[in-house]
């Protein structure tokens, strides 16, 4: 466990810095895309329909908010109180600002670079790499990262949340509790992708609504301390408050590391959605995840945050986690859904436990259909789209096993695993979209000048100089092809030549 803590330091601490950086050089050079552009997202969030090579905008961004709205949502809010103070909140805030930029950047790429598997659209990190890149053996490389983090590494931070909030709550034993989740997600990935993108368009919109609903109660019961607790975080975020001001790096730290977990922008985990997506033009698609950076951190990491510190249930460990404690308001009780289990219930007695383990088992259990998805996906790229059942159902075994192993092992581990997968795939997808921004921004300036122009934008990469996005081609082919009027009645010239040739040979 040492080692892997130590591991996962090592890798995140720098990647802190990069993806605050890198965030802030693509805000730049798009000119704040993810703000000027709100009322573009918002407007393409519920338009478009769905098509027989892909999905709509709107279940495409339920389909990456499924994988982005999970257990550090709440969870992981309520680690990065505890590690990084209340000032922990304005980093992860900074953090979504700046990385709704990065997840345009990326999510434009995947779009770009999508591909076709089996007559159906799919992209992201592995597929953008080689295109966009030329670099085969770089995307297999991260193909092959994505596919053990999100099979193996990754599914246990969400089944352990789901199995601590159920047993906190009701006191059943973990093992039952992961052999329920298993075998119901088993169920959904074996179902194949309709019934992935099905259980994400229907939940996602009804759990994230339902967490906020909640969030503003508990918030609007405790109104009077919300001036008072939103100049707390401020001032803990700047090193100015007297009681956290000594732990401001550890507030930078963990309100960047866990934002980055939360929302994966830079990750390169909403990319796999994007490409899956319908759209008329890349920038469409890059705006919708741009939203959803927002959705997941500025709305569901915000309303857990607040409703913790409002209502006072949090500790906070000096020096980022060891040296005693700055803060102890729930003795003995570690960070995890626990404190947002006791900030419901100091409003709605009784009510706290039970509905945190179900936003959680929600948020965990979509979450973790997403990532039979990606692992897809990424397994598809490896074999290069061709149908490998065996191979396939491995895989889906092996994600399966790991949500069993994690409801009954120690979060310790479960979250130092998943933090190492992570930094791992950040560094990867960080570097080669710091490589690939270019295209990102022609297609930007392009989308934008179609805009003022008073069209729907359409997508030409040649006209463009954007190489190898081949599928953008076949598309406005296809489309002229059905734009075409039908021949004129009578026999054609072909019909007519073919008649005679007839005549002759009789």
């Amino acid at each position: 466990m040492d080692v892997l803590a130590a591991l996962a330091d090592l890798l995140w601490n720098p990647l802190v810095v990069v993806a605050l950086g890198l965030g802030l050089v693509l805000t730049v050079l798009t000119r704040g895309v993810q703000i000027r552009c709100i009322p573009d997202m918002i407007r393409l969030i519920v338009s478009g329909a769905p098509s027989t090579a892909g999905v709509s905008s709107f279940q495409a961004l339920t389909l990456t908010l499924s994988s982005r709205i999970g257990v550090g949502n709440i969870a992981g809010v309520a680690t990065a109180i505890a590690a990084g103070g209340p000032g922990s909140l304005l980093w992860m805030a900074v953090m979504a600002l700046l990385g709704g930029a990065t997840a345009f950047v990326e999510s434009t790429l995947a779009q770009i670079y999508k591909s076709t598997s089996q007559g159906r659209f799919c992209g992201g990190i592995p597929y953008y790499i080689e295109k966009g890149l030329g670099k085969r053996w770089l995307a297999t490389a991260a193909a092959g990262v994505a596919l053990v983090l999100y099979a193996v590494l990754a599914p246990g931070v969400q089944a352990n949340s789901i199995a601590v909030g159920v047993e906190r709550a009701t006191g059943l034993s973990p093992w039952i509790t992961g052999a329920v989740v298993t075998a119901g997600l088993g169920v959904i990935v074996f179902g194949g992708r309709r019934r992935v993108v099905a259980v994400a368009d229907t939940l996602v919109p009804f759990m994230a609504g339902g967490y906020i609903a909640v969030a503003l109660v508990v918030l609007a019961a405790n109104i009077g301390e919300v001036p008072a607790v939103a100049a707390l975080v401020v001032r803990s975020a700047v090193g100015a408050d007297a009681v956290f001001g000594g732990i401001v790096g550890a507030a930078v730290a963990w309100g960047v590391r866990r934002a980055l977990f939360s929302n994966v922008a830079g990750v390169g985990e909403g990319t796999f959605g994007s490409a899956a997506a319908e759209v008329s033009h890349p920038v469409k698609q890059g705006l919708v995840q741009a939203f959803s950076i927002y959705i997941d951190t500025l709305f569901i990491c915000m309303a857990t945050g607040f409703m913790i510190l409002v209502t006072g249930n949090y500790n906070v460990h000096a020096g980022g986690g060891g040296g005693g404690q700055i803060v102890s308001h729930l003795p003995g009780v570690p960070a995890g859904p626990a404190y947002t289990q006791a900030a419901v219930d100091a409003v709605l007695p009784g009510v706290g436990p039970y509905f945190v383990a179900l936003a959680i088992a929600l948020f965990a259990f979509t979450t973790l259909v997403a990532f039979a998805y990606i692992a897809d996906t990424n397994l598809a790229y490896l074999t290069r789209g061709v149908p490998r059942p065996a191979i396939r159902h491995a895989v889906r075994a092996a994600l399966l096993a790991m949500v069993l192993y994690g409801s009954v092992e120690s979060a310790d581990v479960v979250w130092a695993l998943g933090d190492v997968g992570y930094a791992t795939l950040a560094w990867v997808n960080m570097v080669c979209i710091s490589l690939l921004a270019r295209p990102a921004l022609t297609a930007l300036r392009d989308y934008e000048e179609q805009r003022r122009s008073g069209v729907d934008p359409t997508f030409d990469p040649v006209a463009l100089g954007i190489c190898n996005a081949d599928q953008w081609p076949e598309r406005r082919a296809d489309e002229r092809a059905e734009a075409a009027p039908p021949p004129a009645e009578g026999p054609t010239r072909g019909a007519v030549g073919a008649e005679r040739e007839g005549e002759r040979d009789q």
